[in-house]
């Protein structure tokens, strides 16, 4: 999460907060046009997007180092600490803090390296980073609303709205497509196990629960049955 200034006659800030999904896409999720970065408006904003947006726990929240942000976190009563949620920082703010401090240009790429490192932040995160060590996600959607930062109030609100929305009814038309090819080719793929079991006549698929992807299957002609279950990748023949 991050903010953007607001220009022209209506001064103020944009806060916004996206995630990334399975597919690699940014996502939106909230907004709020505040007077200013205060703890005040952070606090506005982060308590509306637990309770409203952000419901589940074990969330990673990357934000740059800005006081009042994690005056909030400390002031959320849990809400947005451990194991609830983990505040971490972007490596690219700490990179410019660091070189503001120490005045040390030499210095600046080995700190963004240390961040990446897999021996130093990334070893110890637990995975809630996933990978990521800035805030790049959110500054490219403040890229794309960077000329609607000069519209007043209303008119940002929409064009906010129409270029999500539009957004949105793209990605939905792209994974449906994705639905329906992987459609087809689960069909492909069931075709040909089967046209392979009527060959060969020694496995039979007895029962397939597709949400846990598991298996039962029974071996011909000895009629012996075992559970195969994909995602934890075991087999009741004891060979996967």
């Amino acid at each position: 999460m991050d903010g953007t200034h607001l220009y022209e006659k209506y001064k103020g800030c944009l806060l916004v907060a996206v995630l990334q999904n399975g597919n690699h896409n940014i996502i939106p999720i909230a907004f709020a046009i505040v007077e200013g970065e205060t703890s005040d408006a952070w606090h506005f904003f982060l308590s509306n997007l637990r309770q409203h947006v952000v419901t589940r726990d074990g969330v990673g929240l990357i934000s740059d180092r800005y006081e009042s942000i994690n005056a909030t976190v400390a002031r959320s009563n849990g809400l947005w600490s451990p194991p609830k949620a983990f505040h971490m920082f972007c490596i690219r703010h700490i990179e410019s803090n660091f070189l503001r401090k120490f005045k040390a240009p030499y210095l600046q790429k080995l700190v963004v390296n240390i961040g990446y490192s897999q021996t130093y932040a990334l070893a110890f995160d637990d995975g809630y980073r996933w990978g990521h060590m800035t805030t790049n996600l959110v500054e490219r959607i403040n890229s794309v609303l960077k000329g609607a930062c000069n519209l007043p109030i209303t008119a940002l609100v929409k064009a906010t709205f129409y270029r999500l929305n539009e957004l949105f009814t793209r990605k939905r038309a792209e994974t449906e497509a994705q639905i329906n090819a992987g459609h087809v080719f689960s069909k492909l793929v069931t075709s040909k196990l089967h046209a392979n079991q009527l060959a060969s006549r020694n496995i039979q698929v007895s029962c397939f629960d597709r949400q846990n992807e598991v298996f039962e299957m029974r071996e011909m002609p000895s009629g012996l049955e075992y559970a195969v279950d994909l995602r934890r990748q075991r087999c009741g023949c004891e060979e996967f």
